[in-house]
């Protein structure tokens, strides 16, 4: 069954909500997953085709592992989606940001015991049949609170999926604004928001637009000072996920200005650039230290291509090693001689100083004896103390109104 233009089907609490156990899931399903996976039901119902299904940054499986349990308990009898389990795994397509997410849904397909999809790789604005967008029918996904991110995957998607493809885009509703639906209308002629419930809503979008530009990653010129020294020009380039997009960070700007003022600095061949971001300190070491090579992680896709992107804008792309990465899980112990890091203060919405410490733990492990770790952190979340711990000694470089920098030297 088809519906006109601004019309959806009737939403009620489906067989993908009832009977799949949600108790196990670590984090636990949230209200908007769980009118996502009701709004899904009620067009499958309607006869929208049940195959074909890509899932957005999937936080835990909550939308991943009931829709495949369901895919996988019909398999192959009359009128099924799939004629086999197997078909049933490749027929869910997920891409997923952040590398803990993605490990955090295989966590969760094991205590379910069910094959977890392999993950898709976020594709590049320019990559021409991206796999996991290629030919889908529908799409779920939370909003993201980046509109520079919702726009990357409503052009991929528009880009890409077949004809008829539904988005099923959910939000709580006190996190939800208009331009949300702007960003959706510039790829799809018609965009509409469901019914209310439990303070979550749904925007559907439907009928890809023919006449969209090609999408760019951004891209800025920035030039960062220092004293007795030319000054150092750079292009940063961002991918919608990537935190602060193109912007330069102005920790990360006092970092690097405090750092090259130091007589030792860099004072070793190889540098890592732990939590890349948009490439910034990965560019501007190779640019003024031809001689450096730098490994940069970070656990973000988007940041992980954001960094090459800003690699090849420099000139530097021969000299920069970027991958994505837990907490420098794969870089050996005792390896490396130095290691920048500007750590976030946050989860979410609240400040948290555990994040930062989980990382600075991970410094330790990789910082060979001798080996400095330069860091950048707002001043009043105090992280001297944790530094001198998990490190070694100390010391203080530079502080002003809101950052403070800090080199701490391996035991």
């Amino acid at each position: 069954m088809s519906f006109p233009p601004g019309q959806t089907p009737d939403v009620q609490p489906s067989r993908l909500t009832e009977t799949f156990d949600f108790t196990q899931l670590s984090p636990p399903a949230d209200a908007v997953d769980m009118l996502l996976l009701d709004t899904a039901a009620a067009w499958w119902e309607q006869g929208h085709p049940r195959e074909g299904v890509l899932i957005l940054d999937d936080r835990s499986g909550a939308l991943t592992l009931p829709v495949l349990d369901a895919l996988i308990s019909e398999a192959g009898k009359p009128g099924a989606a799939c004629a086999a389990v197997e078909d049933a795994v490749s027929a869910v397509h997920v891409v997923q940001d952040e590398l803990g997410a993605e490990l955090g849904l295989q966590r969760n397909a094991r205590r379910y015991e069910l094959p977890a999809p392999v993950p898709a790789e976020l594709p590049a604005l320019t990559e021409v049949h991206p796999e996991a967008f290629t030919g889908v029918h529908t799409v779920l996904m939370h909003l993201p609170r980046s509109l520079e991110t919702l726009a990357d995957w409503a052009w991929l998607i528009r880009e890409h999926a077949a004809a008829d493809v539904v988005v099923l885009a959910g939000g709580r509703d006190k996190h939800m604004n208009h331009s949300m639906n702007q960003v959706l209308e510039k790829n799809f002629t018609d965009v509409s928001a469901g019914r209310g419930r439990s303070k979550s809503r749904i925007l559907t979008a439907r009928s890809p637009r023919s006449d969209v530009p090609a999408a760019e990653p951004r891209t800025q010129a920035h030039q960062i000072s220092i004293p007795g020294a030319a000054p150092t020009d750079l292009t940063l380039c961002s991918m919608g996920a990537t935190y602060g997009g193109t912007k330069l960070d102005p920790g990360t700007r006092l970092l690097l200005q405090t750092a090259e003022a130091q007589a030792e600095f860099p004072g070793a061949e190889e540098a890592v650039d732990f939590g890349s971001g948009n490439g910034t300190v990965s560019a501007f070491l190779t640019l003024r230290h031809p001689e450096l090579r730098v490994i940069a992680t970070d656990h973000s896709a988007s940041a992980v291509q954001s960094t090459r992107l800003t690699a090849a804008a420099n000139g530097a792309a021969d000299r920069i090693e970027a991958m994505r990465d837990d907490a420098l899980s794969t870089l050996p112990e005792s390896s490396a001689e130095l290691i920048l890091l500007n750590p976030p203060f946050h989860q979410g919405n609240a400040v948290d100083p555990a994040a930062a410490n989980r990382l600075i733990r991970a410094a330790a492990r990789v910082l060979a004896p001798g080996g400095r770790l330069y860091c950048v952190y707002n001043s009043h979340l105090k992280h001297r103390a944790v530094l001198t711990r998990e490190i070694g000694p100390t010391q203080q470089l530079a502080r002003d109104a809101r950052f403070t920098v800090t080199v701490s030297t391996a035991s």
